[in-house]
């Protein structure tokens, strides 16, 4: 529903509660002056019970949950007072022109009291309730509404965030076709098509020197081993030291040495031995040096 029809819808309801309180309010107001209300409370009582089910109503559509139950059951049990009070009001045509006594609403002594408890109460849990159901509607917190569906009535434009991508100065302009009109082939001239051609020179082909054919030697599959004697220039000439020879020539050459710069590779280096040679010729210095140093001690 528009707003147009909104508005229509609320007016009609106004109009008609209006209507009924009008009608309701004489009934309410010689109710009030049988229990003992002055004309200004009698006047004012209509608005006690009938204002306090347009609150109630008003309350209904604002909460949500357990505080729209509370204000369905005060709008009932206001809706049903006043339609008993109503209804005795057509019951006694006394009460039309004040004739009836003060405090008597029925005949039947427990109907009396139930009613004048019921009329005199009102003002009092109007106060109550009407307290509540405001401070409730103070407090309520309206779910907030989705973005997407804020203002869809106010609105019919659609907002559409766009990409970089989609922006004219990334969008390079587009380039234009180029046409290529073909002749029509039945537009061409037929003399111009079929003009005389001079005659060519016959071309004389060109001789080709044959191929010379020339023996290849195949490659054995298998690989050649190496034939003949090794070489004496590619001999070591270094004679073969024993590991006596090597460890007193280690032992010659680290003797200024300490004991930190005895290393393997240090060794390996000034011999010339192999890696493992060298590790051991360290580790048998450093034994003596070690066993010297105690002695000493």
């Amino acid at each position: 529903m528009n707003r147009k029809g909104r508005v229509l819808l609320v007016s009609a309801l106004v109009g008609v509660v209006g209507m009924a309180f009008r009608v309701s309010w004489n009934a309410l107001r010689d109710i009030a002056n049988a229990i003992g209300a002055d004309d200004t409370a009698a006047t004012l009582y209509p608005f006690v019970v009938d204002g306090l089910m347009a609150l109630a109503l008003v309350a209904t559509l604002v909460l949500v949950g357990q505080d729209r139950t509370f204000a369905l059951r005060v709008l009932g049990t206001y809706t049903l007072a006043s339609l008993v009070l109503n209804y005795v009001h057509g019951l006694v045509p006394e009460l039309h022109g004040r004739t009836v006594d003060w405090g008597r609403l029925a005949d039947w002594d427990p109907a009396n009291w139930a009613l004048v408890l019921l009329a005199t109460s009102l003002p009092v849990g109007s106060i109550y309730f009407g307290s509540d159901l405001v401070a409730k509607v103070l407090h309520h917190r309206p779910t907030p509404i989705p973005a997407t569906s804020a203002n869809v009535e106010e609105s019919t434009e659609t907002e559409r965030i766009r990409s970089t991508a989609d922006l004219p100065e990334s969008t390079p302009a587009p380039v234009p076709a180029t046409v290529v009109r073909v002749p029509d082939p039945v537009a061409v001239d037929y003399l111009k098509s079929t003009a005389s051609l001079k005659p060519l020179a016959p071309i004389e082909p060109t001789p080709v020197a044959p191929i010379e054919h020339r023996a290849v030697a195949a490659e054995s599959p298998r690989p050649r081993g190496a034939t003949g004697r090794v070489p004496d220039a590619a001999k070591s000439t270094r004679p073969k030291r024993t590991p006596a020879q090597l460890l007193d020539e280690a032992r010659a050459v680290t003797a200024d040495w300490p004991d930190v710069k005895v290393t393997a590779e240090g060794i390996r280096r000034e011999v010339h031995t192999s890696p493992a040679n060298a590790r051991m010729l360290r580790d048998t210095i450093l034994a003596d040096r070690a066993a010297t140093a105690e002695t000493t001690v």
